[in-house]
């Protein structure tokens, strides 16, 4: 009979390493897990793949414009809920949660700045108030700087980001389809410029009209532009589309977009099209 008893060894537990959250960010396109201040650093770009992440409406300005040259416009317009739009969620309650968790009133900021000094009206939309769809608001923000930018004399930039109208809206916010057309009709008959930015993604309404109506249009790399989603289409017409379907790079090819621009060269290349158009 033994002695001592044979100990028995049980395996050690493996230690978890609890990683804090809000501080790590992983890459859709790689997979590669990046710090959040790495991230803010190089303007929300993937640094190994150059995937180009979602960029708020105030960052974006901030990393266009010259320091302090933004001034805001237009800044309590509000949308309402005209329709009284019912679902598991009102339209107010909706827009309610949207301005609390972004900070904005609505989905797009505008006002007047320079770039490398050249003066001129912009307009930034963010995805992340209701996927920056248009509504009322939106288009009345639109048409107003473009009619400021016309009455000064100025050149316009809209950079576009959208998930398309504005259901709650119905009719009305189809209706600002017409109405940002027509007062970029005005811009260019005062042989004024309008360059369009379109980012990830640009879609329906908004790409059916202002969005595609540059005298110069720039797009991000890999951004999804069109009117209606590659699933869609290709339920509607029964066909295989092509891998690349509906991405700068393909629009690119066939003449629709002019130029694709890395975001860290997005401000210079702003800045020497408006310097050569304040020449003309």
């Amino acid at each position: 009979m033994a002695i001592f008893k044979k100990p028995i060894l049980r395996p050690r537990a493996a230690k978890t390493r609890e990683m804090p959250e809000g501080l790590w960010t992983k890459c859709p396109s790689c997979g590669e897990v990046i710090h959040n201040l790495a991230l803010e650093e190089n303007l929300h770009v993937c640094q190994k793949c150059g995937y180009h992440f979602t960029l708020g409406s105030r960052e974006r300005i901030a990393s266009l414009v010259d320091p302090d040259s933004f001034h805001e416009i237009d800044a309590t317009l509000t949308s309402v809920d005209s329709l009284e739009f019912k679902g598991v969620a009102t339209y107010a309650d909706r827009l309610k949660s949207y301005k609390e968790k972004t900070g904005l009133v609505d989905a797009i900021l505008t006002g007047t700045a320079t770039i490398n000094g050249h003066p001129l009206g912009i307009g930034v939309m963010d995805f992340n108030f209701l996927a920056a769809t248009m509504g009322s608001v939106v288009g009345e923000k639109v048409t107003r700087v473009i009619e400021l930018s016309t009455k000064r004399k100025m050149p316009v930039v809209l950079v576009c980001a959208s998930g398309g109208a504005r259901m709650y809206e119905g009719m009305l916010s189809l209706m600002q389809m017409a109405k940002t057309s027509g007062a970029l009709a005005l811009h260019a008959q005062a042989n004024l410029a309008y360059i369009s930015v379109l980012t990830n993604p640009t879609t329906a309404g908004v790409m059916a009209s202002y969005a595609s109506l540059g005298d110069i249009i720039i797009a991000e790399p890999g951004s999804m532009i069109g009117f209606a989603g590659p699933r869609v289409i290709r339920e509607t017409t029964h066909q295989t589309l092509p891998a690349d379907f509906q991405t700068a790079e393909f629009l690119e090819k066939r003449g629709l977009i002019d130029i694709i621009v890395h975001r860290s060269k997005l401000r210079t290349t702003l800045g020497d099209m408006l310097g050569y158009f304040s020449k003309k």
